[in-house]
């Protein structure tokens, strides 16, 4: 494969199936004017992505997807910036919520089997989740509280569920969903940082949630300018280390899991830019194999830090 195929490759795969929210495009796709003139132009070049640049096109909306007339164009691609709050990530959110009903559906499947006798394997399984989960709880969160043990137990097989997709055959989702007429579709919810970051910044919410009903407001704005030093003097210092140390927890829940699911989508591109099937089999499998245990790691990290910031939050101190 050639190093602009590969580029090309590469990028297609780390594109969103992004909407623009001010005129409810598809990011970076776009449709003939004409139908027969892009056929045409097919037929006599076959060369797709030439013919989209010369073929007069417009920008592909999101009622045209499914159609069969959207077609993926990185002419027009600008500069992509960090926060951009006009558009919306459409195959992360709707993945996240998909595989969000799915451990719901799961779940209550295996709880209503529960007095039917003998258990199942499938409830087998998932009461041994649930009580490593509810012994995770229990070392760490000190205090009774009715939210943090479903909470945990959301959280990682929530998390879980996002990072699994990540074994799914690199090219499988998003050559069905262009089969579809959808240009783009990313499968990996939790290597999108913005993802990730909801995540971090709703565990950031609940620490205050958690912190207020335990010291109120006023212990809490005594908790971070009169410590570590207890004296007026110092509140503008103390106030900066705690407010630092406050704001490092969202940023290093969110982005130490984007980055290593990030990583991890990345390789199995790479392997899968190979030239010879049998060698991208001899690296593909093993990797597989590894990201199993980076998939549930992750979860199982994320969930543990969230039981130990809110298990902070509820200290009385």
């Amino acid at each position: 494969m050639s190093e602009n195929n590969s580029q090309s490759y590469i990028s297609h795969h780390l594109h969103f199936l992004q909407i623009d929210l001010r005129d409810m495009s598809v990011v970076d796709s776009v449709k003939p004017v004409s139908k027969e003139d892009l056929e045409l132009c097919v037929n006599q070049t076959s060369n797709l992505n030439q013919c989209l640049t010369t073929v007069k096109t417009e920008k592909c909306k999101i009622t045209d997807l499914g159609s069969g007339v959207c077609y993926a164009s990185h002419t027009e691609a600008k500069e992509s910036q960090i926060v951009n709050p006009y558009t919306l990530n459409l195959d992360s959110l709707g993945l996240t919520v998909i595989l969000g009903f799915l451990f719901l559906i799961l779940f209550k499947y295996a709880s209503k089997k529960t007095t039917s006798g003998v258990p199942t394997k499938l409830q087998c399984f998932l009461e041994m989740i649930f009580e490593f989960v509810q012994g995770t709880v229990t070392s760490i969160f000190k205090q009774k509280s009715k939210l943090i043990a479903p909470l945990s137990l959301t959280v990682f097989m929530w998390i879980f569920f996002m990072n699994l997709m990540d074994l799914l055959p690199i090219d499988l989702i998003p050559e069905l969903a262009k089969s579809l007429g959808i240009p783009y579709f990313r499968v990996v919810p939790s290597a999108d940082v913005n993802v990730t970051l909801s995540m971090a910044v709703c565990i950031f919410l609940l620490i205050f949630l958690f912190s207020f009903k335990n010291i109120g407001v006023l212990g809490f704005l005594k908790s971070i300018t009169l410590h570590p030093f207890n004296h007026w003097l110092f509140i503008p210092v103390n106030f900066l280390l705690e407010g630092v140390s406050l704001l490092s927890k969202p940023i290093s829940l969110g982005l130490r899991l984007f980055g290593n699911m990030y990583a991890g989508e990345m390789i199995f591109i790479l392997i899968a830019l190979l030239p010879l099937w049998y060698i991208q089999w001899t690296l593909n499998v093993p990797w597989a194999l590894f990201h199993i245990l980076i998939v549930t790691l992750q979860a199982f990290i994320f969930m543990v830090l969230t039981i130990v910031y809110l298990s902070m939050a509820s200290e009385e101190d």
